[in-house]
């Protein structure tokens, strides 16, 4: 196993060790949930980066790294939703998107065919990252202000109207983004394959 694989198949295994920090307690606890999303997430990076630079893309990487990195971010989406910090609606649009395109785009690999990432696809990305990270920041916030005994009512509906906020515009870039994909890809998906 090359090490963009190793890489790829790590960032499963973060997930696990993301979501036990994120459900256990304490303030370390959650800043070690940070720190291990973080860790995994570099590794969606870094495993690309180095299958193309060493020339060691292999068929492998190309069906596992799409799936490593759905379930990284689908787990902290449902985690949300059982954190009651997200509606059940919102993580269902996200996961039916992130499972119709990774099947389209594995569909269309066994017909020898790469299906490029879209432009909006990155954006959607960045934001699914940006929502995740931002809120585990408060959740760890929420986790330190309690600790002080200064967490109030007020805290309270600010904190979870934020969240509500940044995760309903995850739904919305990931929506537009699936909707986006299918369009500029509705010749291949009608035809027989």
């Amino acid at each position: 196993m090359n090490l963009p694989n190793f890489l790829t198949l790590s960032r499963i295994v973060f997930t696990f060790i993301f979501m036990y920090f994120l459900f256990s307690p304490g303030i370390f606890s959650k800043f070690m949930a940070i720190f291990i999303f973080l860790l995994a997430s570099f590794t969606d990076y870094y495993d690309g980066y180095l299958a193309r630079k060493k020339n060691l893309v292999t068929n492998f990487g190309k069906l596992m790294d799409p799936i490593a990195d759905k379930i990284l971010v689908l787990s902290a989406f449902l985690a949300f939703v059982e954190m009651k910090l997200m509606p059940a609606w919102m993580a269902i649009i996200i996961i039916s998107r992130e499972l119709l395109i990774t099947g389209i785009r594995i569909l269309s690999l066994a017909n020898g065919k790469v299906i490029p990432a879209m432009r909006a696809g990155k954006h959607k990305t960045v934001y699914q990252f940006f929502a995740i990270i931002t809120t585990l920041i408060f959740i760890t916030l929420r986790e330190i202000i309690l600790g002080k005994n200064l967490w109030n009512n007020f805290l309270e509906k600010v904190f979870h109207q934020t969240i509500f906020f940044l995760l309903f515009l995850a739904t919305i870039f990931t929506l537009v983004s699936g909707i986006n994909f299918l369009y500029h890809h509705r010749f291949f998906l009608w035809k027989d394959n």
